[in-house]
């Protein structure tokens, strides 16, 4: 297993990448098989309003999927306690999930009932963008079914996750819902909303 450690506004010492180590490495024993490398951000914040400062957040990279865990608190060590935590479940309910996938062929979202197409999505209102880009992101897009999406959403922890859909080949989203479940947003291709 590959171990990559990141500092933000802090000195990684040799105390701290042992202590990492430790935990992560801990945190992982049951799943070695299905990890491949795993990236540590340790953190600490500038900004006097954000609190807690001290942030630790684990990317693992396991067999073509991400499983993400993000922790605070007002100890470095403690925000790398919770998050050793953390991901140890996520990795749990990761494999826990892959044994359950192997009976099943297609996993589907339940209840998924195609609605109407909301053309209007700002209204009155201008789009207003940043003026500038903070950060850019790039990473693989293998094609994968909407369920598939679905689960990787779960795994990453984000409100939403981008991915290519193997049936259309497009660029879809899937998202939470503010009032639960979960919404695709799909291209209109060739047609400009009114």
């Amino acid at each position: 297993m590959k171990l990559v450690i990141h500092g933000k506004n802090i000195e990684i010492t040799d105390g701290i990448r042992e202590y990492v180590q430790q935990k992560i490495e801990k945190a992982v024993n049951h799943y070695q098989s299905l990890t491949n490398e795993v990236d540590v951000h340790l953190g600490v914040a500038r900004n006097p309003r954000i609190n807690p400062k001290q942030a630790a957040e684990v990317t693992i990279y396991a067999n073509g999927n991400v499983i993400r865990a993000e922790e605070s608190s007002e100890s470095l060590y403690a925000s790398i306690d919770l998050v050793a935590d953390k991901i140890a479940r996520q990795l749990r309910k990761y494999k826990e999930r892959r044994q359950d996938k192997k009976g099943n062929t297609e996993t589907t979202i339940d209840g998924e009932v195609p609605q109407e197409v909301v053309t209007d999505l700002i209204g009155d209102r201008t789009p207003e963008l940043p003026d500038e880009v903070v950060r850019t992101k790039y990473f693989a897009m293998p094609p994968m079914t909407i369920g598939e999406a679905l689960h990787q959403l779960q795994l990453v922890g984000h409100d939403f996750y981008m991915f290519r859909n193997s049936e259309t080949g497009e660029i879809n989203v899937i998202y939470e819902r503010n009032h639960g479940g979960y919404g695709v947003i799909h291209p209109r291709n060739g047609k400009t909303g009114g």
